[in-house]
């Protein structure tokens, strides 16, 4: 399997690890506050980052790197958690899903912007294609959003794009887990202050659920998923690898009906099928 093919498959496995980010957040926030759950993931998130780092010896990036990092930790660490929490809390997380849609093109300009890739004109279409048929399903799907919530989302989905972006090119240098280590680890001091300020007054509202989608927003949406996610940009082509986040929303529906009870249309398997081959023909022309 040659190294693109492998970014694909890790690219995938990532996407398949986040489209659970959204529908636990939700349940996060029934018992805790956006900024507390914000700033205690990346916590929890940290000290995993830094058991890895000290078990397998890394070095410290070089100070030309901190720059990077510091875009990585506020896109990706801060910015997308927080405003997705805050998102949360206006709208459902069936809505918030599909705004994931946008970020693969939101990726690709990134990509192109921070990581000098030029894809051919038959990959925008393709790109621009599958964003604009998500979309169209949110607008023709969901009536329950509000401009708050929709615009909090947009602004997520904006610097968490640059962040992935941001990541993948210094995963080419540092490898995919250890950038996400290093970012968390930068952000870790600012977080840690913002736990303790943010600490919640009555835990009586923390039920099983919020604690369980307070573990995975930590372990996996914050650092196992982004082991593989970082990888298959740097190997795959931050552009092209990023289009398999099309695919998210309907992970995240289907994920959002099953575990949350919230209502999904059938209609959602027509267009997904619609959009594995934008994704496929993405693949071709990146």
């Amino acid at each position: 399997m040659g190294l693109a093919s492998k970014g694909w498959g890790s690219g995938l496995i990532g996407v398949i690890i986040f489209s659970a980010s959204l529908p636990a957040t939700r349940v996060a926030v029934s018992g805790l506050s956006p900024m507390f759950l914000t700033s205690v993931r990346a916590v929890i998130a940290a000290v995993l980052a830094v058991m890895a780092l000290i078990l397998w010896r890394q070095a410290r990036p070089s100070t030309s790197d901190l720059p990077s990092l510091a875009i990585v930790a506020a896109g990706v660490v801060i910015g997308f958690p927080l405003m997705t929490a805050l998102a949360l809390q206006h709208i459902t997380s069936a809505r918030s899903i599909v705004f994931i849609g946008l970020l693969p093109l939101a990726t690709a300009i990134c990509g192109v912007i921070r990581g000098g890739e030029r894809p051919r004109r038959a990959f925008w279409l393709f790109s621009c294609g599958g964003s604009l048929l998500v979309a169209l399903y949110a607008w023709s799907q969901t009536a329950d959003g509000t401009l708050t919530g929709d615009l909090l989302m947009l602004a997520a989905i904006l610097i968490c794009g640059l962040g992935y972006a941001e990541g993948a090119v210094l995963s080419r240098r540092l490898g995919g887990w250890q950038v996400i280590s290093w970012a968390l680890l930068l952000a870790a001091p600012i977080m840690a202050v913002l736990a303790v300020g943010t600490w919640p007054s009555d835990w009586t509202r923390v039920t099983i659920p919020v604690w369980l989608g307070l573990g995975y927003v930590s372990v996996f949406s914050m650092w196992v998923g982004f082991v593989f996610w970082y990888r298959g940009l740097a190997l795959g082509g931050i552009a092209g690898v990023g289009q398999l986040q099309l695919l998210q929303p309907f992970f995240g529906l289907a994920l959002a009906g099953v575990v949350l009870g919230e209502p999904v249309a059938w209609s959602m398997i027509a267009v997904t099928l619609l959009i594995v081959a934008c994704v496929a023909g993405a693949k071709r022309f990146a």
